[in-house]
């Protein structure tokens, strides 16, 4: 443990082997530049060793405090600021689990009503392999128009969508399979209504309260 001015701190090293009393030479004009040195010696044996200086390490350490600090301040500037790391949300938090059986090339879309900017938390798996696109309709846009953000074939899915606008967001399941398959999606966010399309049948809606 050494103290340079009102620091404090350790240095660890291997081992303690002894003291010496040692004649400090000039560091090499090549070397003066690493900082954590004051010169060097040479030993009894002929072994040239580096003279450790407490104020270069000091100065290092003060230097990376310095620099967390400044960091911390800069974070706490940028709350300040306006940039906040807690949005508010003005509709209940919602937790949603939907089950379908499709038949063979049976198809269906589930979207849920959600404002811009907010997450939605999803899981979604199938008994088989199944085509799906998760995408979504914005709110205004010309009819049948939607935005894709994901498609493939698969047999699950898990992870955060954050909507880019307001609208209707959700997923299509096609079963290419010969038989059957059930689709199982388990979701939560701020979602106040849910749409069910399926072909040739009408729509089914499912508000939240």
């Amino acid at each position: 443990v050494t103290q340079v001015g009102s620091q404090t701190f350790g240095i660890v090293v291997d081992g303690v082997f002894h003291t010496e009393e040692i004649v400090v030479k000039p560091m090499s004009t090549k070397l003066r530049h690493i900082g954590m040195f004051s010169g060097n010696t040479i030993l009894g044996d002929g072994a040239v060793i580096m003279i450790v200086d407490p104020n270069g390490i000091a100065q290092a350490l003060g230097t990376s405090v310095a620099s967390q600090h400044d960091l911390s301040e800069q974070n706490a500037a940028t709350r300040a600021g306006g940039a906040s790391v807690i949005s508010r949300a003005e509709t209940p938090f919602q937790h949603d689990v939907e089950t379908w059986v499709l038949g063979p090339r049976e198809a269906i879309e589930f979207k849920y009503r959600l404002p811009e900017g907010v997450p939605l938390l999803f899981s979604w798996t199938a008994t088989a392999p199944v085509n799906y696109e998760a995408h979504a309709e914005p709110d205004g846009a010309p009819r049948g128009y939607a935005e894709s953000y994901e498609k493939g074939t698969a047999r699950a899915a898990a992870g955060t969508l954050t909507t880019p606008f307001s609208g209707i967001h959700g997923w299509y399941w096609e079963n290419t399979n010969a038989e059957p398959v059930t689709v199982t999606l388990t979701a939560a966010g701020h979602f106040t209504l849910a749409h069910e399309f399926r072909a040739g049948q009408p729509t089914r809606n499912k508000t939240f309260p």
